[in-house]
């Protein structure tokens, strides 16, 4: 506001230059005093705080006007506000300059101040200059109920706040809406679905007093509650069925959102509801619930793009964590710290990276793999296998201690077993029986493939050579263009093995094969081990897809990107293989270790056989790239000790084999000469082959894995966050938010304009859990109760729901704010009883008539002179339509499903490898599921709600835009969804109803819980009366429209009638009265 330019006529004596208002301005009598908070920090955030606010790097001449100090502070020209005197402070100088090119804000700025802004300026400086903190950052304190004129008409306290601002304002509440309009109302808020019309007319015909809040209470135990509820909290939390970034592929989640249903309908206590999202894993020892519920920051939209920097990914996903909790939480936007300091809100940019420090501490890697379940993951059982679950959990548990105090307990036996001198016939890793096939490399003039015993050549092709390899080992090394030729193997899709080798990775990374055998020529049928950026992938391939003949279904494994292959060093690798042909039944193991593998989708299952005669082929294989053959090598790669084994291999075992060298070392020493690596690795192999107490806990430990594995098949997986161990949360400042940049180590914290986190609070996610719903905390209920209020009245009584900052809306009513807020926490978080509350209220039970007066003086209603009514969210209107229907199916839970959608909608933004690329439509039940289940594509979201404001939930939303368009009446009429569904009504109602009148009833009734007026009835007769004689003389097109959509229409009930019915209903269902609440 106040640029370096104008500086010295701020600072200098210039007072003949500036043109001053003479006078001071009077209000008017009887006018309230000028609110600082409601009517002047909006003015000075607007137009001044962008160079004179909290942001130091864009401050202007060291001036600030977003803080108390620096409105009032003595500068050498003055003081910016003069107490009591207007025509004195700087602030009215300057604003009000004669001259355009000192008067500010500057013209540059493209903003300037009303005649009236000035004025409210001059009026809040002669009143006193009262100066406020921001509204949002004051200590909660619950006001007293005001004193009203009609006590009668307040039923609950907040009513007495709404009044008090009515009676104020000259106005009167609207008279009560009828029974069923307010049952209907009722209902859409309650349940997001219409009446049922044995609960209307229960509810007609209960002529108690507290019928309605009986009603009420009815509503809110249906399981609908908390499908509705849950809706809107999953735009908040930006759940999605893909990842989002890139190739969008699909990301199992769904278990996630059953838990928030869940959690609605059993009423859990939001502080509890908010501790175990942010930080559920922390708690002590947690439950398979608390930890499903941290899927609630997995949200976040991930990527698997080859050119992305992780280190960049790593800041991209702690800002949308962190704006996610400040958005939902305390709605402030703290995003805007990422490069400097706040421009309007007191936050600074070193506040906005501590509280991306919560997020910086966990375990997941930035990569998603473009699988549907990157780690860390959970699996979620069936409500059947939840006692399953946790029995298995406990049995692993103590097993684990079991193994662990057997391996401890060995020493007397391995001792005994060591003075036989046993170990001294040792030839082999593990019992020779299990190996299958081996590269023998001790003869370099003459090395062999033995398979079952007998000895194969090997040829050599190339620069490939035998030399000295890890351990002294003999190894094969490549040079360009060199491979080795065996054998075929047998190794098929159900035929469990392992295959154990060292391998030597290049220095230069790049695209390897290291073995495999395969024909390029039939999609690549057989099997691969390759190396791409040192990350070692295993794959097999069978038949084509026969529902996608495009595609071969191919599981494969990896080690995650996290373990990738360290250049210029030999690594030990054991993959396994259990003959199931899937994904899930393989493993790798790197040194002896078990690694967290990715890969292939979990499931993926090889189709039909793997085996193809063509040699097994170490150091080279034949590829595609970009449609074109190519021949890739391992080019300064080598290969040692490669054996196959015909079953696969335990961890420990895969660790025995890993020390083969060692083993063979010791088995030519006598007892006393072995030394601390060959005793260690001797009784490794004593307790990993030969201790049958121990192989029994392993074989159990097998056991539970695979009934772990189909407990997996059988219910679902979600992801969840996992904390890193021994490590305390941090992050670095990020110079201009870029990521290769940083700058100062912060600690997790919180901006310190709210309350400090306690003392006794950790520095972690539960720490910030534990604040976020701290009662000293002035913004998370105050901003949960505006939110609420949104949902019910169509607007929070703070407009901008997502920002309670200075660049966002005061409260039209802060007391009632704070009293609902008070409320709300002093209830224990009673989410239930916050709504009912808000629905058996005066304010809401209000009819939605508007007088003209009303829509003068009171047009968006947000004084709450009349009743709610706007139109319906997406998902309550496709819901509308199957549950007045009848097609609406009530299941709860369960994976997404892919009802109805136009075609192309996905391919068109698809990348073609995309499991997300085409849109199959489900059949059967999952057509007709409620709206909450509808698979969600961030990329491209469910085209008929996205018409009707639905966010792509790839950031969070906590207030839907609400448009009204030509396209969305295309939907309500055509889309398949609406016309199945008025088929269905029609047909229903023609079955239930014997005359017009009464079918008419069955239709209005279902969807506007009231039947027609006399007028309305006359308007609906003619018109189905030139429908009928439409599809008369037209029957094709009575059959084309009763053919829409899967269910099947009546052939009982003649076409034309049917026809013309449907398109009856489907009028009606596109009435405002039907589109509004």
């Amino acid at each position: 506001m106040f640029t370096r330019a104008s500086r010295a006529v701020i600072l200098g004596a210039a007072g003949a230059a500036i043109s001053l208002q003479a006078g001071q301005s009077e209000p008017a009598a009887g006018a309230a005093p000028v609110d600082f908070q409601r009517e002047v920090r909006p003015i000075l955030a607007d137009n001044c705080f962008s160079c004179h606010g909290p942001d130091e790097s864009t401050r202007q001449v060291r001036l600030r006007l977003d803080t108390e100090e620096g409105v009032f502070q003595e500068r050498p020209a003055g003081q910016p506000v003069v107490v009591g005197d207007a025509d004195a402070s700087l602030v009215i100088q300057r604003v009000s300059h004669s001259d355009e090119r000192l008067r500010m804000p500057p013209a540059e700025t493209n903003k300037s101040l009303t005649d009236d802004q000035v004025d409210t300026l001059r009026r809040w400086i002669d009143e006193g200059a009262n100066w406020d903190r921001h509204w949002a950052f004051e200590t909660i304190t619950r006001p007293d109920p005001p004193a009203v004129a009609d006590a009668d008409w307040a039923r609950t306290p907040l009513d007495r706040f709404i009044l008090a601002r009515l009676e104020a304002e000259g106005l009167a509440p609207a008279p009560e809406a009828d029974r069923r309009t307010l049952a209907r109302r009722a209902a859409y808020d309650l349940t997001g679905l219409p009446p049922t019309p044995e609960a209307l007319q229960a509810f007609l015909d209960d002529a108690a007093p507290d019928a309605y809040e009986r009603y009420v209470d009815g509503l809110l135990a249906t399981e609908q509650w908390g499908e509705h509820r849950a809706r809107y909290w999953l735009d908040a939390a930006r759940y999605g069925d893909t990842h989002g970034i890139h190739i969008d592929n699909y990301r199992e989640m769904y278990p996630y959102r059953d838990w928030v249903i869940r959690a609605f309908n059993e009423n859990k206590p939001f502080d509890e509801f908010t501790i175990e999202q942010v930080a559920g894993d922390l708690l002590d020892e947690p439950t398979l619930d608390q930890l499903v519920a941290t899927g609630f920051q997995r949200n976040n939209i991930t990527t698997n793009e080859g050119g992305v920097v992780p280190e960049e990914y790593e800041a991209i996903y702690a800002k949308d964590r962190a704006e996610t909790i400040a958005g939902i939480y305390l709605a402030l936007t703290v995003g805007c710290a990422t490069c400097h300091d706040h421009k309007f809100d007191p936050i600074r940019q070193s506040e906005f990276y501590a509280m991306t420090a919560f997020f910086r501490n966990t375990t997941q890697y930035v990569m998603d793999g473009n699988v549907s379940d990157p780690p860390p993951i959970l699996v979620v059982p069936e409500e059947a296998d939840r006692e399953l679950w946790h029995d298995l959990r406990t049995e692993a548990a103590e097993l684990e201690t079991r193994i662990s105090t057997r391996a401890a307990a060995v020493d007397d036996a391995f001792a005994e077993w060591l003075a036989t001198g046993e170990y001294r016939t040792l030839r082999a890793p593990l019992e020779e029986a299990s190996t299958w096939m081996a590269l023998d490399l001790t003869d370099s003039a003459a090395p062999a493939f033995v398979v079952d015993g007998e000895a194969h050549p090997v040829e050599f092709h190339g620069d490939t050579r035998i030399a000295p390899g890890p351990h002294d080992l003999p190894a094969l090394h490549f040079g360009d263009e060199s491979w080795a030729a065996l054998p075929p193997s047998a190794i098929d899709s159900d035929t469990p093995f392992s295959m154990a080798l060292w391998i030597y990775q290049p220095e230069e990374e790049g695209n390897y094969v290291v073995a495999g055998q395969y024909d390029p020529d039939d999609g690549s049928r057989g099997w691969s081990m390759t190396i791409g950026s040192r990350q070692l992938s295993f794959r097999l391939t069978g038949d084509k897809d026969p529902e996608d003949p495009e595609r071969r279904p191919a599981p494969r494994v990896s080690p995650t990107n996290l373990k990738r292959m360290p250049p210029g060093e030999w690594t030990h690798i054991v993959l396994t293989h259990d003959g199931t042909g899937e994904r899930a039944g393989m493993n790798v193991f790197r040194d002896g270790d078990v690694l967290e593998a990715s890969g292939s989708e979990y499931f993926t299952r090889a189709i039909g056989s793997i085996q193809v005669d063509t040699p097994l082929e170490l150091g080279r294989g034949r590829t595609t790239v970009r449609t074109e053959d190519a021949m890739r090598y391992f080019a300064g790669g080598g290969v040692a000790d490669l054996r196959i084994f015909n079953r696969a291999l335990t961890v420990q075992e895969a660790a025995v084999v890993s020390r083969w060298a060692t083993l063979e070392r010791a088995s030519a020493k006598a007892a006393d000469a072995l030394d601390a690596g060959e005793l260690a690795a001797l009784r490794l192999y004593y307790l990993s082959v030969r201790d049958e107490p121990y192989r029994g806990m392993l074989a159990r430990s097998h056991e539970i894995n695979r009934e772990w594995r189909e407990m997996r098949r059988r219910g679902g997986v979600t992801h969840v966050m996992q904390e890193l161990p021994d490590t305390e949360p941090e992050a670095h400042i990020l110079y201009r938010g870029m990521y290769d940049q940083p700058r100062e180590r912060v600690a997790a914290g919180v901006p310190a304009v709210l309350p400090p986190m306690s003392e006794s609070l950790p520095r972690n996610r539960l720490g910030l859990a534990h604040w976020l719903v701290d009662e000293a905390n002035p913004l998370t209920s105050r901003v949960t109760v505006n939110r609420f209020w949104q949902q019910v009245f169509g607007t929070g009584l703070v407009t901008s729901s997502e920002d309670f900052g200075a660049q966002g809306d005061t409260p039209t009513h802060p007391e009632l704010l704070d009293w609902l807020a008070s409320e709300f926490r002093e209830s224990g978080w009673d989410t239930k009883g916050f709504f009912r509350m808000l629905v058996t209220s005066s304010a809401y039970r209000q009819s939605a008539l508007a007088t003209p007066d009303k829509l003068e003086r009171d047009s968006a209603n947000r004084l709450l002179s009349r009743g709610p009514r706007y139109r319906m969210d997406a998902e309550m209107l496709r819901d509308t339509a199957l549950g007045a229907s009848g097609l609406l199916v009530p299941t709860i839970g369960g994976p997404s499903v892919r009802p109805y959608q136009p075609e192309g909608v996905w391919s068109t933004v698809a990348m073609p490898q995309s499991n997300t690329r085409l849109y199959k439509v489900d059949d059967g039940e999952a057509l007709y599921r409620r709206s909450v289940y509808t698979f969600w594509k961030r990329s491209a979201p469910p085209a008929s709600m996205e018409i009707f404001n639905a966010p792509t939930r790839e950031h969070f939303t906590v207030r839907r835009e609400r448009t009204n368009t030509p396209l969305q009446a295309l939907v309500t009429m055509n889309d398949p969804q609406f016309v199945e569904a008025a088929r269905h009504l029609a047909q229903r109602a023609l079955r239930e109803g014997d005359s017009f009148d009464e079918r008419l009833d069955f239709v209005t009734v279902r969807l506007l819980s009231r039947p027609f007026g006399d007028a309305e009835r006359a308007v609906s007769e003619r018109t189905f009366d030139r429908l009928l004689d439409t599809y008369e003389a037209n029957p094709a097109e009575a059959d084309r429209l009763l053919s829409v959509g899967e269910s099947e229409a009546d052939p009982d009930l003649g076409a034309a009638e049917s026809a013309a019915w449907t398109m009856l209903v489907n009028q009606v269902m596109n009435l405002d009265e039907t589109l509004n609440k």
